[in-house]
């Protein structure tokens, strides 16, 4: 607990205080307006110097002083090469009410799989569930929001706070896993408090002002807003099992803030913070995905997104071995009245062909589904108890 300063609080008398006034003097004449503004607030219960010329310069000196510091505050722009810029509360009354906060639900793998398998381990249950909170823009008057895929990945339940916060509900309409890009639509009628104008990426430069805005930690600080610069442009970072180029920005990026906005001097969106490099030492090294490669998957991601209804888990070289089983997607939850229940997929079935096509990921499902529309049969080769059956399955938005 913070200790409680007893000059601050009035609590010293006799020799002790005056020996603060004394020290207070000195300063004031070493140290100039600085200190003399110190002086005045560290007696402000005390009729000591009211009413006195020396009193009445240091007030009037720091009046002027603050109404000075406040002045260059305001009319402060974030500098940029050609000397022009909003200032960071211009830029965050611009953009902040277009960021608003997304609460999901999600079903999770656990990392142990044996139960599914018959294994008797009283700790794992195959899946559980959590929940999780990111962040989000609105791109247009019609709901539709951009965030990270792994903000919304495996949800359940999709909820948006908007910054008066208020919550409304949403669903997912299309995502990129291997962009880690996601777009989710508001489902009830709500009027959008703002949309969200999309800037250019390539022209960013390194040491460009930028600010973050997004919702660290969850909804308490929603909307919060951070500056910094540009510290790297294409920076190459290993994301899977390939690199893609990020920007990387000083400005703080913390848990939640994954899917908020980066912006430039404008108050344009430049990129979708979508990750940090945390630890001890580490400090001030975020990256957001930038907006022009969102510009080139955001018609794909405005179209809706072909439902299978099942949650998956892959079957890699090591689980087929420590088990017995095929490669393929191990199928741990069948959504109810969902086209793979109509197929006949069940729980317990690896997915081992997709149209026709072996699989062995989520991954390679969803880019097979891509090729295709809704009401379109699909055939898939599941095993199951040891035998293989071939479905026909529909695909429905």
């Amino acid at each position: 607990m913070e200790s409680k300063n007893n000059i601050l609080d009035g609590k010293f008398k006799g020799k002790k205080f005056l020996s603060y006034i004394a020290v207070a003097i000195i300063a004031s004449l070493i140290g100039g307006s600085i200190c003399a503004s110190a002086f005045l607030y560290i007696v402000p219960n005390t009729n000591f110097f009211k009413n006195t010329p020396l009193y009445e310069s240091i007030r009037a000196n720091t009046i002027s002083n603050q109404a000075t510091t406040k002045s260059s505050q305001q009319a402060s722009p974030i500098s940029t090469s050609n000397g022009t810029g909003l200032t960071t509360a211009e830029i965050a009354k611009k953009v902040s009410p277009a960021v608003v906060g997304v609460s999901v639900k999600s079903i999770v793998q656990n990392d142990s799989f044996s139960n599914s398998f018959g294994y008797s381990d009283d700790n794992d249950s195959g899946t559980s569930e959590q929940d999780g909170m990111g962040s989000g823009i609105i791109i247009n008057s019609d709901g539709y929001i951009l965030t990270n895929y792994h903000v919304v990945q495996n949800a359940q339940s999709i909820n948006v706070i908007l910054t008066n916060k208020k919550q409304v509900s949403a669903k997912l309409v299309n995502y990129d896993s291997n962009q880690d890009l996601a777009v989710i639509k508001v489902t009830s009628k709500t009027t959008m408090p703002a949309i969200a104008e999309l800037g250019d990426s390539s022209k960013v430069e390194v040491g460009d002002p930028v600010v973050a805005i997004g919702n660290p930690l969850g909804t308490e600080l929603l909307g919060s807003v951070t500056s910094g610069i540009i510290s790297a442009t294409n920076r190459a970072i290993s994301v899977g099992n390939t690199k893609q180029s990020f920007l990387q920005t000083d400005a703080a990026i913390n848990p939640g803030n994954s899917g908020g906005a980066l912006v430039n001097s404008m108050g344009q969106v430049i990129g979708i913070n979508s990750a940090k490099i945390g630890g001890s030492g580490v400090e001030g090294i975020g990256f957001a995905i930038p907006i022009n490669t969102v510009k080139s998957k955001l018609s794909g991601l405005l179209k809706p997104f072909l439902k299978l209804g099942i949650a998956g888990r892959e079957i890699d070289s090591t689980l087929s071995q420590q088990y017995g089983i095929p490669k393929g997607v191990y199928v741990v939850e069948v959504e109810e009245f969902s086209s793979a229940e109509k197929a006949g997929i069940k729980v317990g079935d690896i997915i081992q062909k997709f149209d026709g096509k072996s699989i062995s990921s989520v991954n390679d499902i969803n880019t097979l589904k891509s090729k295709h529309k809704s009401g379109d049969i699909i055939s898939i080769v599941v095993s199951r108890n040891n035998s293989t059956k071939t479905l026909s399955l529909t695909l429905t938005e």
